[in-house]
């Protein structure tokens, strides 16, 4: 079975969006969130990444779809999206498919919104939740959904930093949960 990973970064007051895009510039996090879900550990194989349709009309144009991973978007109408996505109704749908039908993918990432990692978290999808913890309540209007944090162990892995990070006048620290077995 292929890791399922989900990705955020997430204000004190559980802010992720706001009018359809990230309430913050962060050049160091967005980097990171670049290199986790587009790294593999074996070069003859590339990541998926889920989204939901709004996720996906966030993204400018010039990132669409994004580079080296197959891009998934869940949604109801398939009209009007990008011809190099793929579309699923729902985010068990998107994984049974790269579970059994895709042995190129080597770790499918959830990316958001709000509703894509609700389903995932609520279905108890995700091995590991990667979650940029912003130290500051940020005026949002989207916002990551509720989840058992006694499901998740915290644990640390070679390559995140560990250390609160600065930039732009935000504090923040990358934390990652493993889902306990």
């Amino acid at each position: 079975m292929k890791p399922i990973n989900l990705i955020a970064a997430v204000s004190e007051n559980n802010g992720i969006g706001i009018k359809g895009n990230l309430p913050w510039k962060l050049k160091k996090e967005t980097e990171y969130y670049i290199r986790m879900t587009t790294q593999t550990k074996n070069t003859n194989k590339m990541n998926a990444v889920i989204m939901g349709r709004k996720t996906w009309d966030s993204v400018p144009s010039k990132y669409k779809p994004f580079s080296n991973r197959l891009n998934i978007v869940i949604s109801q109408n398939e009209k009007n999206i990008d011809e190099r996505v793929l579309i699923f109704k729902n985010v068990s749908e998107a994984v049974d498919a790269l579970q059994n039908g895709f042995p190129n993918i080597e770790t499918i990432w959830i990316i958001g919104g709000h509703g894509i990692y609700k389903e995932a978290l609520d279905k108890k999808l995700c091995d590991k939740l990667y979650i940029t913890k912003i130290k500051k309540k940020i005026e949002c209007d989207t916002f990551f959904p509720h989840y058992n944090e006694n499901d998740f162990s915290l644990i640390e892995e070679p390559g995140v930093p560990t250390d609160i990070q600065k930039e732009n006048g935000l504090c923040y620290e990358f934390k990652i949960f493993q889902k306990k077995h």
